[in-house]
């Protein structure tokens, strides 16, 4: 080999080290990943549970246990910065929540924050993790229900008759206190203003609710009234900041209170709070107190502000009335994604729910009370549509009980967004309602005996 040849190789060799060192020198060092801030805490305290739900911009590790004496629930949560949130949440719980009397979180090495819940009882906790959704970010959620779980019948016999079971003795629906007359109906104040759109056949007569023959119902009548939303779930929100979650449960008390003006009338509420119930639940509560109607009431919203009116639903397995009538049912049946539900709990009341939706009595029965509701609504707010729809509502999928599901208005319109936050018009929807309902009951009395669900 030549001396010119080995100066060429070695000048090769030069050149690709040179350039393989400047191609080193100028390849980035990549960032340390940055660790998950917590962005909110909310607390949503309520008799049948209270929940804790931590809002962070990324997903973490958590692991949980719980101590006694005091009772305590320990959360440790991996890598997640502490800041000045973290730091505020004695500051999030009330003095009367049920369940917990102090949140306090605090760095336990590096690297993991522990956070602390104080408990005024035992409790079952339950500890998860949710997906970004909607609004929100990645959340860690502790619900803490009460270590014997509230019974809603029982809970229904006590506010109505202030009384407790007696010892090794259970309460049922057909301990009904003795009949009474009927209270009168309370005056409800008139402004003198007549709805442009009212039925032309619409007298002073149809403003009294019915009763049967003798004045009152045959038996103890028991609806459950089903308030859309709540906590992690506010619904649909208005352009003026009203939530949907918010005006169903105001609507829901008025109506209770003036259907328990009857006689052998007593009313259920999947929820008298701001806290989130999941769909299935719902319809467990429904039957657990052997409910004879359920009517889940909602605020409608739409892509569009010029929407408008009044909407009563029933179940439809087959296909929705109409697309605007599948979108709503999709909207709302995404629900429990919203509000968060512990999907590793199994639920064994669900299965036995959704087993036979083919009894053609409660589907013939449902679409009598949806009618007969929609035609009182027509009375103090315009339709959106003249017929009862149809769509798979998966909170009217309750076999056995008549089911519809009420929207009241369009929360997403301006004009009907400040109607619906009015106190007097959710007087007035809440007095079509009970009417409606009433009609219901005395034309199509429920039969003189009802079974016990387990």
């Amino acid at each position: 080999m030549s001396d010119k040849t080995l100066v060429r190789r070695g000048r090769r060799r030069f050149l690709n080290f040179v350039g393989a060192t400047l191609i080193l020198s100028v390849t980035p060092v990549s960032a340390a990943p940055a660790r998950p801030t917590l962005l909110a805490v909310r607390v949503w305290p309520a008799d049948e549970y209270t929940r804790v739900t931590l809002e962070l911009d990324a997903a973490v590790r958590f692991s949980h246990f719980t101590l006694e004496a005091p009772d305590r629930l320990v959360v440790d949560i991996e890598g997640i910065e502490f800041n000045a949130t973290l730091k505020g949440l004695a500051d999030k719980v009330a003095t009367n929540d049920p369940y917990i009397k102090l949140l306090r979180a605090g760095q336990y090495k590096p690297g993991v924050v522990r956070l602390v819940m104080e408990l005024k009882t035992r409790v079952r906790p339950q500890v998860f993790t949710l997906q970004p959704v909607g609004d929100y970010g990645h959340r860690l959620v502790l619900d803490v229900y009460p270590e014997v779980p509230i019974d809603p019948l029982l809970a229904l016999l006590q506010e109505q008759r202030d009384i407790k079971a007696p010892p090794g003795k259970e309460i049922r629906l057909d301990d009904a206190p003795p009949e009474e007359e009927a209270p009168a109906a309370a005056s409800v104040k008139d402004d003198g203003k007549t709805a442009s759109n009212a039925r032309p056949h619409e007298t002073a007569t149809s403003k009294t609710p019915p009763k049967s023959a003798n004045g009152k119902l045959k038996r103890l009548i028991t609806i459950t009234l089903d308030p859309g939303h709540g906590g992690e779930d506010p619904g649909a929100v208005g352009r003026g900041g009203n939530r949907e979650k918010t005006v169903t449960l105001a609507i829901a008390r008025r109506l209770k209170n003036k259907l328990e003006r009857e006689t052998n009338v007593r009313v259920a509420l999947t929820r008298d709070g701001d806290f989130f119930v999941p769909l299935s639940a719902r319809i467990q509560k429904a039957r657990r107190v052997q409910s004879d109607l359920f009517v889940s009431i909602h605020a409608d919203a739409w892509i569009k502000p010029e929407a408008r009116g009044s909407s009563v639903f029933v179940l439809s397995e087959k296909g929705a009335s109409s697309s605007a009538a599948r979108w709503l049912a999709q909207k709302e049946n995404n629900a429990d994604l919203v509000g968060g539900v512990n999907i590793n709990v199994k639920d064994p009341f669900l299965a036995r729910t959704l087993l036979d939706l083919s009894q053609t009595a409660t589907k013939s029965d449902s679409l009598r009370l949806a009618k007969l509701v929609l035609g009182e609504l027509g009375g103090v707010n315009r339709l959106h549509k003249t017929r009862v729809e149809q769509a798979g509502f998966a909170v009217l999928k309750a076999p056995d009980i008549p089911s519809i599901l009420v929207e009241t208005a369009f929360i997403s319109n301006p004009e009907e967004e400040r109607k619906l936050a009015d106190e007097k018009y959710q007087n007035q929807l809440a007095e079509a309602l009970s009417r409606g309902i009433l009609r219901y009951l005395t034309q199509n009395p429920p039969a003189a005996g009802k079974s016990p669900i387990a």
